[in-house]
């Protein structure tokens, strides 16, 4: 197929799609700059767990996540130079890595109970209740990224990607890029602040 030329409408479209997306992720990012701080705030508490060490399955969760950032931004630079099955196996192995981090992260859940820690009640603690609000905001934010990797795959069956058409995954990838990203800092920030 050969190279397609924007109107000028769509360009003004895409633009304000990107910006939209962009004050989208700036506001996810306060709400988690927010949330880190309330955590690191509430260490004065009486019931704050210095030795409390993440779950190997958080652990596990992050190499996922980081490889399904890897296979989407592969799967995008396919469909870029037209290679239609490639996309389509790279986009498929997106969305396994995706449910997968999303299971892990249910896993990392049962070892924090086995733990002794549980969400609420006399086992809880604002440590563990911490980590359990935000990685179940976060698992939100990823549900709503699959939601967009389902469209993606959809419209990808459709056949509405290809060279000089690609702007719907593009947004989709920037998203999944950012969520990936959050997490790390999630991950990092709960493993290194005590």
């Amino acid at each position: 197929m050969e190279q397609i030329t924007l109107t000028e409408e769509q360009q003004r479209s895409n633009k304000a799609k990107k910006t939209m997306l962009y004050l989208a992720m700036a506001s996810f990012t306060m709400m988690f700059a927010g949330l880190t701080s309330a955590y690191v705030v509430s260490e004065s508490r009486p019931d704050w767990l210095r030795d409390f060490t993440l779950p190997s399955a958080f652990t596990i969760s992050t190499v996922i996540i980081l490889l399904s950032s890897v296979s989407f931004h592969l799967a995008l630079k396919a469909i870029k130079n037209n290679e239609r099955s490639k996309t389509t196996s790279l986009l498929l192995v997106t969305l396994a890595l995706g449910i997968a981090f999303i299971v892990c992260q249910f896993v990392g859940f049962g070892q924090i109970i086995d733990q002794g820690y549980y969400f609420t009640g006399s086992e809880s603690t604002i440590t563990t209740s911490f980590l359990y609000v935000v990685v179940i905001v976060h698992i939100g934010h990823l549900i709503g990224g699959l939601i967009a990797l389902l469209t993606v795959i959809y419209n990808h069956f459709k056949q509405k990607y290809f060279k000089g058409q690609t702007f719907g995954i593009e947004l989709a990838t920037i998203f999944w890029h950012f969520l990936d990203f959050l997490w790390l800092y999630l991950f990092l920030f709960f493993t290194f602040y005590k």
